[in-house]
């Protein structure tokens, strides 16, 4: 193998491999649905058949079905692997441009081959030259790497393919909930085809582990898709069962109905390849909770974990997935030589109602959770360690406050928009770098309402909702809100980037400062 050439980079199109690795995730389907005819083929013979024969024909038929599903996890990581190509292609290019531009600017030139010299009337540009010639070595090197890497994965997986995909590991699984550095250690004295057999033999295990690579949380969540849908419409077909629907049942349809539209809405996002989509956690149960990351996390140099509020579940998934999205292209325009990656985190039972907003319990409950996910993500990540940045909105900002505050963080910096307060009363507590604490309040979001209530109101909520009483009530200063000081006044201890009108929910909206202002806090600007 030789070394990626200069006109080689130019040429290179990471959207080819994009495509590329997207039509082997799109086999999937077809070896879904053949092992499927596999099984219904079985089971019909079982039903007319019987005998020695019979019993060795099902034996065969359950290990060609198998050795059709062991492939799917394969075909996933082949997508990967093509996908943090074209990432790493797309970023080695940027690289290029900006130190080609370098040139022109110094009055360097850099013919065909990307030999570098000074230009006519340049007698003393050495110092420029050699910065050039650095420049288009750094770039040529992170595609040549990238390069490399591809390649090695995609010999291992050509070498599983005539050796076997998958072999049994030995006994032994971290529990739910463990050290995220002790689920690495663990997937780490695996080989890689103990890997793919627990990927497609204990799915359920494998994707909700932190601390195991993106890349296998991924693989397994999305064999856990089909399963995840039946169990919705399961419980639809339980529901319709009732003749008539009670209005309880009525409520619990349309919540299913929604869940359901926000899980097929999902899938087709996952199905996207720029960037790619890793699905890090999903569960239908409840409200729904989702992990999704935009990019791997474990290869960036930037990683944004986002946490949403009140109301947020499967049903709207998608259009917080476009929130984290849209910080995503931003960090890609203001820094295209660098490896951005954006995480939605819903693992945690979102408050409905302004009753539950109302307590800080919920967010308590998240806690553990989110500190885990985030030493996860530290702990699986390769190369370089990224700089890790978590945004919380609305009811989400209390969560990551809490959280840090009760837990800490792997966090370089954390952001608030749109809070009601973060649950201390001052940026020091909540244990992250002294400066990077940034949050931001439109001067039309309604969450500035959220004061703490005179004396009087006091009394009455007190009386009408006893919940109330565990908040506790700070004195008013003007700057206080429902839970604690407005992390967007400067007394805080962090600091503020502005945001444009555009109430609660408008910081994402194109133009808005705010969205600029979390573009930058990510890349750490």
């Amino acid at each position: 193998m030789t070394a990626v050439g200069y006109r080689q980079l130019w040429a290179a199109d990471p959207g080819g491999w994009r495509v590329a690795g997207a039509a082997w995730a799109g086999l999937t389907g077809p070896v879904d649905g053949r092992a499927g005819e596999l099984a219904g083929a079985a089971g019909r013979l079982r039903g007319d058949w019987s005998g020695a024969a019979a019993t060795a024909a099902d034996v065969r038929l359950g290990g060609l079905r198998g050795e059709l599903t062991s492939v799917t996890p394969a075909l996933i990581e082949a997508d990967q692997v093509l996908a943090e190509l074209a990432g790493r292609l797309a970023v080695a290019k940027a690289r290029l441009t900006e130190a080609v531009t370098r040139a022109d600017a110094a009055g360097v030139v850099v013919d065909r081959s990307g030999g570098v010299r000074a230009g006519p009337g340049r007698p003393g540009a050495a110092e420029a030259v050699a910065g050039v010639a650095a420049a288009l070595r750094a770039a040529l090197d992170g595609a040549d790497v990238a390069d490399r890497a591809a390649a090695d994965r995609l010999d291992e997986l050509a070498r599983a393919a005539r050796s076997g995909w998958a072999s049994p590991p030995p006994p032994g699984r971290p529990a739910s909930g463990a050290a995220p550095e002790l689920v690495r250690a663990w997937w780490s004295g695996l080989t890689p085809a103990q890997r793919r057999w627990l990927v497609g033999h204990e799915p359920a295990v494998v994707g909700g582990l932190d601390g195991v690579p993106a890349a296998a949380r991924d693989q397994a969540n999305r064999l856990l898709l089909g399963a995840r849908r039946a169990e919705l419409l399961a419980e639809r077909r339980g529901l319709l069962a009732r003749v008539p629907p009670g209005p309880v049942a009525s409520l619990r349809l349309r919540a299913v109905a929604a869940k359901l539209a926000g899980l097929d809405a999902l899938t087709e996002r996952l199905a996207a390849g720029d960037p790619r989509a890793y699905l890090l956690g999903l569960d239908p149960a409840g409200e729904g909770r989702v992990v999704v990351a935009l990019g791997d996390p474990d290869h960036a140099d930037r990683v944004l974990t986002y946490v949403p509020g009140m109301t947020a579940g499967l049903d709207d998934a998608p259009g917080e997935l476009g929130r984290a999205a849209r910080v995503l292209e931003r960090c890609a325009a203001l820094a295209p030589h660098e490896r951005s990656a954006a995480v939605l985190w819903l693992d945690y039972d979102a408050p409905d109602f302004l009753t539950e907003a109302a307590s800080a319990g919920q967010a308590r409950d998240a806690g553990g959770a989110l500190h885990r996910f985030q030493e996860g993500l530290r702990a699986s990540h390769e190369g370089p360690p990224a700089r890790q940045t978590v945004l919380g909105h609305s009811y989400g900002s209390l969560v990551v406050g809490v959280a840090a505050r009760e837990h800490g963080l792997a966090a370089d910096a954390l952001m608030f928009v749109g809070s009601p307060g973060v649950g201390v009363t001052h940026a020091a507590e909540l244990g992250v770098p002294p400066g990077q604490v940034w949050a931001s309040s439109a001067p039309d979001d309604v969450i500035r309402l959220a004061r703490p209530v005179d004396e009087v109101g006091r009394r009455a909520l007190l009386g009408a909702a006893p919940l109330a009483a565990v908040l506790g009530w700070p004195d008013r200063t003007g700057h206080e809100l429902w839970f604690g000081h407005d992390p967007a006044d400067p007394g805080f201890g962090g600091r503020v980037f502005p945001s444009g009108r555009g109430g609660h929910a408008g910081y994402w909206d194109p133009g808005n400062p705010a969205l600029d202002g979390m573009a930058r806090v990510v890349l750490g600007r």
